[in-house]
């Protein structure tokens, strides 16, 4: 049932190194850090004050691993599920990402994608415990002495959001803090980052969402969005702050701003702080991987596809600008691989000269308009007849019957890629996907669908195109080579690094994506790759350069097996410790 639960206890499963901490007692079991639960050894408990403050057994780690899965498989609602989990985080951080590893398949929609966007909406309904760092923009002027008061000296990775788009919901305001937070866990449960090094801020400017300011238990301020020269001041403030405190080469992690600001602010500070948007570059990368799994399957280059867009937002825009690059790598000029794909969003078609706007990072894909411009989603499918298409609109099921039998009918394998988040946001259902086509498209998806089942008896495993198989294993070679930027071509190797790690398996499963269940094995190999392209590409920092850049990522990985806290006991040799006998 568990990708890794361990039964049997292992000689040294109680306590298999040791770890310096001067608290005793009572606090040793309130720090998450430090707490152990019934884990605490004997030695330990008569030595750090904690004897009599916990029942007389002494349990493995794998027991308590164990009682936590019997209990969540008692629970049936997403939402508690989550209140559970999350618990545990705030309770026993080792024993955390021990249950999350056990079975991250299952666990992974709860703690992120799709339920982590139910917690967001109730956040601060189901307040328990703060978590992260609030800046306000009334701290403005102040940021460095917010930031200066994290516990933490040593901070590797910063993931930041203002809460104005979270996933397909919309501004959440500080209740977006749930994203940064279950991104985290991520970067520690995926990729193996120590979690004293990961720091979830939300940077509050207000939020537009009528129904939250007039929520008593709304946590933020009650003003609506601040969207004038203040708000560039505050993100700026708090840039500089960062590094002022954990050093040029600390990774910023932008997560879920609003279209208007996530690409500037990508153009505006790449190129000074080590920076990435995960809504950009991250979906473009998880997408093209999903692209070139397809290749594989087709037999068709990528150079040759003609991709249509649902939607020309940010995550739209990053995964385009990403093919192409692919694209130009395999030998189309950027303005060839440019007029291979085509958006449409609520406005309709993006073509040259149409009466709404065109942005200046749309305007390379906003094309001649066809003979026949199509009005419908559906018609741009006729018209345009392409070989995928990637719904990004956060807007529901709008690849309807029609749009998925009229690529079944122009396409013998069509390629349909659903990736709005949450679920009930996706554009349509793997089951509509392969149902209409018979089984012969090739479906992904940013949500987890179950396996399928046609007619026939053929099943059919949906591949989830979730970011978590890329930005973990990016952000750890990141973090471990200190580097200062981070370019577009990171994306683009670690797109390739994770195809490459489907099996053939996989591929006649329906998968696109290798199996969540070994997510960790397939992030450090994406961890490899990147740090061998930045240090090839002069980009990496961290001097000197490991030889063996496997062994030494993985000598780096953060384990969760609890630690002795033990001081470290020894002996003198006795003839120097006393002075001699009188005679």
């Amino acid at each position: 049932m568990f990708s890794r639960l361990r039964i049997a206890i292992a000689p040294c499963g109680l306590a298999c190194r040791s770890a310096h901490t001067r608290e005793k007692g009572k606090l040793l079991m309130l720090n998450p850090r430090t707490n152990k639960g019934m884990a605490f050894t004997l030695k330990e408990r008569q030595m750090l004050g904690l004897q009599g403050l916990l029942p007389p057994k002494i349990e493995t780690q794998d027991i308590q691993a164990m009682r936590f899965h019997r209990n969540l498989a008692k629970m049936t609602d997403p939402l508690q599920k989550y209140i559970y989990i999350m618990g545990i985080q705030e309770r026993n951080e080792k024993l955390f990402y021990r249950v999350l590893q056990d079975d991250i398949e299952r666990l992974m929609p709860i703690v992120y994608t799709p339920t982590v966007g139910l917690a967001c909406t109730q956040y601060g309904h189901i307040f328990r415990r703060p978590k992260g760092l609030f800046i306000a923009i009334t701290d403005r002027g102040h940021v460095r002495s917010v930031i200066g008061n994290w516990p933490e000296n040593d901070v590797k990775a910063v993931v930041v959001t203002d809460g104005e788009r979270i996933l397909g919901l919309g501004d959440l305001g500080v209740y977006g803090m749930g994203i940064p937070v279950g991104k985290l866990c991520l970067y520690t449960a995926c990729a193996g980052i120590r979690p004293d090094k990961c720091l979830p801020v939300c940077i509050d400017v207000g939020t537009d969402n009528q129904t939250l300011l007039q929520d008593p238990f709304y946590m933020g301020l009650y003003q609506k969005r601040d969207r004038s020269q203040l708000y560039d001041d505050l993100i700026d403030e708090f840039m500089e702050a960062i590094i002022d405190r954990y050093g040029q080469s600390t990774l910023i992690q932008f997560e879920d701003f609003g279209n208007h600001n996530a690409f500037r602010f990508l153009r505006k500070y790449r190129e000074k702080y080590c920076t990435f948007n995960d809504d950009i570059q991250g979906t473009a990368s998880v997408a093209l991987a999903g692209l070139l799994a397809a290749q594989k399957v087709i037999g068709k280059p990528l150079t040759e596809h003609r991709i249509l867009f649902l939607g020309a937002g940010e995550a739209a825009l990053g995964i385009a600008n990403l093919i192409v690059m692919a694209m130009v790598e395999g030998g189309l000029s950027t303005e060839e691989a440019q007029k291979k794909i085509w958006m449409f969003d609520k406005f309709g078609l993006l073509v040259q000269g149409r009466e709404q706007k065109v942005d200046a990072n749309q305007e390379p894909f906003s094309h001649l308009a066809p003979d026949q411009v199509p009005k419908t989603f559906l018609d741009a499918v006729n018209v345009l007849q392409p070989s995928a298409i990637i719904g990004v609109a956060g807007a529901g099921r709008l690849f309807s019957h029609d749009v998925i039998q009229a690529m079944g009918s122009i396409n013998q394998r069509p390629i349909i890629f659903a990736l709005s988040n949450p679920t009930v946001k996706a554009e349509c259902t793997a089951e509509d996907a392969y149902t209409l086509t018979e089984g012969r498209c090739l479906f992904a998806s940013g949500s987890p669908f179950e396996p399928v089942k046609l007619s026939d008896g053929r099943v059919f495993k949906p591949g989830q195109g979730n970011n978590a198989y890329i930005f973990p294993g990016v952000a750890l070679a990141v973090v471990l080579s200190g580097v200062r930027h981070i370019s577009d071509n990171v994306f683009l190797e670690a797109a390739k690094t994770l195809t490459a790690q489907l099996s053939e398996e996989e591929l006649a499963q329906g998968r696109l994506y290798p199996r969540l269940s070994n997510i960790r094995e397939v992030s450090i190999n994406i961890a490899v790759k990147v740090m061998e392209y930045l240090y090839a590409n002069h980009m990496a920092f961290h001097y000197p350069e490991p030889k063996d850049k496997n062994q030494y990522i993985r000598s780096n990985v953060w384990t969760n097996e609890y630690e002795s806290f033990l001081p470290d006991l020894y002996d003198w040799p006795a003839s120097i410790s006393y002075p001699p006998k009188m005679q």
